[in-house]
């Protein structure tokens, strides 16, 4: 069973979200996410990867869900000096530097 959440209430929008990219090669392989995952991050048309705005806000969402790690785009690194420090010391953070490499660390795919 796969659950979506549009933590941030955003919508539809004129990127795709990594979750939605995640959650059909998860569903396409057959094979599950890594257990407690949140993937966070968007690529715009021209494969652009976005740094996740607002990321203690984002972070302080994915912690209220219940997330134990969060999947993280390389881009949103340099934002990483913004979030508390207890809060960052709630996950084990996972960047990301490609689609493919997003997909294969979801799925616990080395």
């Amino acid at each position: 069973m796969i659950g979506y959440q549009d933590l941030q209430g955003i919508g539809i929008t004129d990127k795709l979200a990594l979750p939605t990219v995640v959650a059909l090669c998860s569903v396409a392989l057959g094979k599950p996410t890594v257990s407690t995952l949140a993937v966070l991050g968007e690529i715009n048309i021209n494969g652009t990867f976005i740094k996740v705005d607002e990321l203690a806000n984002a972070l302080q969402e994915c912690m209220d869900s219940g997330a134990k790690k969060v999947l993280l785009p390389i881009t949103s690194a340099a934002d990483l000096g913004t979030v508390p420090p207890e809060l960052m010391g709630s996950f084990h953070i996972i960047f990301y530097n490609s689609a493919e490499d997003a997909v294969f660390k979801a799925l616990g795919v080395e």
